[in-house]
């Protein structure tokens, strides 16, 4: 008696399931007798028990609760009816829908015909919960084995705490709460559902066939190019047939949203962007969404944000943008491409030494001592001790990148390889974003030439933005150790979390989608492995 009365209350819905108002198959209503309902309630506990040693963190969940159901019960209608349309709503979200099978899981609640059924379909539930919640909140897949450069720590939270939390909450509410709430992923949905609709209508129409044009010119690859600029939304409806002032307007939107030169020529760039389609645009809006989840948690009020394939690096001050620079980011070779990663900047060096890293060390300055040891003047050979060697004292032959047993460095100047001052967020990588002398470099469209550090166009204007919170005078305070020309460090008083991020596509408060070429190749391979779990393009024929 005392089993039946302490358990029975929270397993009375054992014999009932209801979802939202439609009630669905009722499993047959057992005998009144204690031994008997204390006989379900233990079949019931094995079969949870059972059904759920694979998965150490939903055991733990339902052992912690004594095996009382959180689906299955005759209350739990509203569980089971907000699991189901969030697992529906999958493909909103560029999600593996296929993952989570909201249909198998309404056939179990419906099929369900003896308490053992009931112990099965509970853990069912509560596995698909802690996918879909984990996937929905963290992203569906592991950065780290699609691309080596993609070095973030993902958070996962353990199942238990995510059934327990579940548990306590309104349950759509839970539900809401996963998701990035930042408008960037807002308006990523929402330029999804257009990009789908897009494609459901049969896309842009007739690609531009032409290299290049230019206004003044006249011609079908005209119509072409002013029909896909109207059907994009960068111009009203128009007869005209010749490159004109409307579409030179609308040619120039296009470039700034897709970081082209606005110069108003469709060159070959901008015509190769005009002709991607909307498809392959929803895969990057899609990888978009999952590279926003990596990333659900605070960035921090006041953050530094580097777009790699933007090549812009930005201050975000409260969610706006309150300075951004150009930016020089990793040549597209192995183990120069700027990795993906977040840390906290702790401080400014100005008139920094350039330690060259052994890696350039070896492969690129090594040989060219080898065959001149007076070769590269500029730089320093450094012993063990930290004295300067003389170069002709050293046979650079008998060395290889192994053995080679100097450092290099380059002394404070303007022509320093890191420029008047480098900014520093201590990391494994030895990645951080720095002034140079090669500024030519910052009028190109496609600007990845380093060695994988950050290179900005206005570093002083960086410094002096860093500098403004704890000095009423940043331009006097840098440039009073600036003209000192020795090294020096500056300690942020407030440190600064930096993200280093690989966005090929995201969007603007006002205006259009923008994009960006995927200059890694990241986001082909995270597209990939999104298709591979079963992420669906809505609108496009299998």
């Amino acid at each position: 008696m005392t089993l039946r009365k302490t358990l029975r209350p929270a397993h009375a819905g054992l014999t009932a399931l209801f979802i939202g108002c439609a009630a669905l198959t009722a499993l047959p209503q057992p005998a009144q007798a204690t031994e008997t309902s204390s006989f379900e309630v233990t079949a019931f506990k094995q079969a949870v028990a059972e059904a759920a040693a694979r998965n150490e963190g939903v055991a733990a969940f339902y052992r912690a609760r004594n095996y009382a159901p959180l689906f299955t019960g005759e209350a739990d209608g509203a569980r089971r009816a907000a699991l189901l349309r969030a697992l529906e709503m999958a493909d909103d979200h560029g999600l593996p829908s296929t993952r989570y099978e909201p249909a198998e899981l309404r056939a179990a609640f419906g099929s369900a015909r003896s308490v053992r059924d009931l112990g099965r379909v509970e853990v069912l539930a509560a596995q698909m919960l802690v996918q879909f919640s984990r996937d929905l909140q963290s992203g569906a897949t592991e950065p780290r084995k699609i691309d080596s450069g993609i070095v973030r720590d993902i958070p996962r939270r353990a199942p238990d705490a995510l059934l327990a939390a579940f548990a306590k909450s309104e349950p759509t509410q839970f539900f809401r709460t996963l998701m990035p709430r930042t408008p960037e992923y807002v308006r990523l949905m929402r330029g999804k559902l257009e990009l789908e609709k897009t494609v459901a209508r049969g896309g842009w129409g007739p690609e531009v066939q032409a290299k290049a044009l230019e206004p003044g010119q006249q011609g079908p690859a005209v119509v072409q190019l002013r029909n896909r600029l109207i059907a994009m939304g960068y111009m009203t409806r128009s007869a005209s047939q010749s490159y004109d002032t409307a579409i030179t307007r609308a040619v120039q939107t296009f470039q700034i949203d897709h970081g082209l030169n606005p110069d108003g020529v469709a060159g070959p760039g901008t015509i190769s962007a005009i002709n991607v389609s909307p498809v392959k645009r929803l895969q990057s809006v899609i990888v978009a969404m999952e590279r926003e989840r990596w990333l659900n948690r605070p960035r921090g009020k006041r953050h530094v944000l580097v777009n790699i394939p933007n090549f812009k690096a930005q201050i975000i001050d409260d969610g706006k943008v309150t300075f951004e620079t150009r930016s020089v980011v990793g040549k597209n070779v192995p183990d120069q491409r700027t990795p993906e990663f977040s840390d906290v900047m702790e401080h400014m060096v100005i008139n920094p030494t350039w330690n060259v890293p052994r890696s350039i060390a070896t492969k690129e300055y090594l040989p060219l001592l080898q065959r001149n040891p007076h070769a590269v003047g500029h730089l320093r050979v450094i012993d063990r001790r930290g004295r300067v060697v003389p170069r002709g004292a050293v046979n650079f032959r008998a060395y290889n990148a192994r053995n080679f047993p100097f450092a290099i460095k380059q002394p404070p100047s303007r022509s320093n390889a890191l420029g008047l001052v480098k900014f520093m967020f201590p990391n494994k990588h030895n990645i951080y974003l720095h002034d140079t002398p090669s500024k030519s470099l910052f009028k190109r469209d496609v600007r990845a030439f380093s060695h994988g550090c950050i290179r900005l166009a206005d570093p002083f204007d960086f410094a002096y933005a860093l500098l403004a919170v704890q000095t009423d005078d940043p331009k006097g305070a840098f440039h009073s150790r600036l003209r000192t020309g020795a090294e020096s460090l500056v300690k942020l008083e407030a440190q600064v979390p930096v993200h280093l991020i690989y966005r090929t596509a995201f969007t603007q408060p006002k205006g259009q989608m923008n994009y960006r070429n995927d200059i890694y190749g990241r986001d082909a391979r995270i597209w990939n492995a999104l298709a591979d779990m079963g992420v669906k393009l809505r609108g496009v024929e299998s």
